[in-house]
């Protein structure tokens, strides 16, 4: 048999003659994905996929109100098992939060500073895969370095001064926007701007005296030398970015030729027009300058008898290049204007308000997954090699249903209803669900079981220290 996606709401199974999920169409599939990669994030609500999945006709021996209470246990039980491990994730994070008004009661060792710093790490990326975001490789030059600007910016953006950095995205899309045409008579025109519409950056700094000796090393200069070049380095950094703490970034509808933007030590560079521009009109003023004081030199206006005039002819000078400086310094500020307002409007969350949405978002993802595949497996009688029919039926009918076409993640999604018990497989592959009935039942129990089987006297790292020893925040 094959699975395939039906038109009331339901993802059933068919018998393989006149399947439209045959071979060529998983030949079709795999070449789209390999020109355009497909996301794993499904952009629809929870409330969505449980209307459409709980209708009437989807659920012909009438158990679509259980199902409906089934997938609304699932909910609740999925984003309690999140919140413990946010919880867990936070008292990590504890010391290298930036934004924490605590009072500071527990001194830590450099060890387990550098284990919590991995934990915190480890764990944030956890959650980013789980809420179905994608990786960018900080280091990746074409995507990162890119010479194009929608704002009209050239940045630039020193990498190696992270010791920990992760850079994830979310919907890879495309917004419309308006710009001047100057080859149509300024007219106005549309275009598309590539974007991403969610985007995460985390970041440490490396400590100054780890980037000094990088720095030794790469210049192959002294320690003295190395350490000027790394404060210089450091200048472009905010003086609240400290090196001991861990910084977590969201933001909303990057433009993908501004990724630079969102990084703390972003440097603008003058483009090639602006140099020509402001070179050919600071040389021309120089240069006019200098010509009139010639002039006044060979006719014989500004000589030694003339101290005045020739004192005045030097300010002149003076007033010209202190002019042409200024223009230069004001351009520069007026590219970090820009880059801090569209920035402004992209920021939506940072550190631990990061950390809360995503743990939202991701147990959000899960409960979606778990439902369509859930819809499938409590229908029909299927083995663990039909599964890669089920995707293929899962992913039809969100083309079907939504207009959305995604790479629907089913392995994990499996492995976590196996997990709670929802579905049971045998030694040789079948795979038993739950009835709906039976398995808001189940959560039913495991919630009342929750608070019991939470570990009692686990060890955190640090030690409580005294009142008068307290650190002040």
């Amino acid at each position: 048999m094959v699975l395939t996606a039906g038109t009331t709401g339901e993802v059933h199974a068919v018998p393989t003659s006149g399947s439209k999920l045959n071979g060529s169409h998983a030949s079709t599939a795999g070449a789209t994905d390999a020109l355009v990669p497909l996301e794993r994030f499904i952009p629809v609500t929870t409330l969505a996929l449980v209307d459409r999945l709980t209708v009437p006709d989807a659920w012909p021996s009438g158990d679509h109100g259980e199902a409906r209470r089934f997938f609304r246990y699932l909910d609740f039980w999925r984003r309690q098992q999140h919140n413990r491990r946010l919880m867990t994730l936070l008292r990590a994070y504890e010391p290298f939060d930036p934004d924490s008004d605590l009072l500071i009661t527990r001194e830590y060792t450099a060890a387990e500073k550098l284990r919590l710093q991995k934990r915190t790490v480890a764990d944030v990326k956890r959650i980013l895969e789980r809420a179905n975001y994608v990786p960018i490789d900080p280091k990746s030059v074409e995507v990162i370095l890119t010479k194009d600007s929608h704002y009209g910016l050239d940045l630039h953006v020193d990498l190696g001064v992270f010791e920990e950095c992760l850079l994830f995205f979310r919907g890879a899309s495309k917004k419309r926007d308006t710009r001047t045409n100057y080859r149509k008579f300024m007219r106005k025109e549309e275009f598309d701007v590539p974007i991403y519409r969610r985007l995460v950056l985390l970041f440490k700094l490396k400590p100054f005296d780890v980037r000094v000796r990088e720095v030794m090393a790469e210049k192959k200069v002294s320690e003295k030398e190395a350490a000027k070049v790394v404060t210089r380095m450091r200048g472009s950094l905010p003086a609240e970015v400290k090196e001991g703490n861990i910084y977590i970034k969201l933001f909303k509808n990057i433009p993908r030729n501004d990724l630079e933007m969102v990084f703390p030590n972003t440097r603008v560079r003058f483009r090639l027009w602006d140099k020509v521009k402001l070179g050919v009109t600071g040389g021309g003023a120089m240069g006019m300058g200098l010509v009139g004081t010639a002039g006044k030199l060979a006719a014989g206006g500004l000589t030694v008898a003339n101290p005045v005039a020739l004192a005045g002819a030097v300010a002149g000078l003076g007033g010209i290049a202190f002019r042409q400086g200024m223009n230069f310094m004001n351009q520069k500020q007026r590219y970090m204007v820009v880059m801090a307002q569209n920035l402004y409007f992209h920021a939506m969350a940072d550190n631990r308000g990061v950390m809360i949405k995503l743990s939202e978002r991701a147990a959000e993802e899960d409960v979606k997954e778990e439902i369509l595949l859930y819809s499938v497996l409590a229908k029909e009688t299927c083995k663990r090699n039909d599964l890669g029919l089920i995707d293929a039926a899962i992913e039809s009918y969100l083309r079907g249903a939504f207009d959305i076409k995604v790479d629907f993640d089913l392995p994990d999604a499996l492995e976590r209803l196996i997990a709670d018990g929802i579905v049971r497989e045998d030694a040789d592959g079948t795979l038993h669900t739950m009835p709906p009935a039976v398995a808001a039942q189940h959560l039913d129990a495991k919630w009342d079981r929750f608070l019991d089987d939470l570990p009692d006297g686990v060890k955190q790292e640090g030690l409580e220290v005294d009142a008068e020893d307290f650190p002040h925040v």
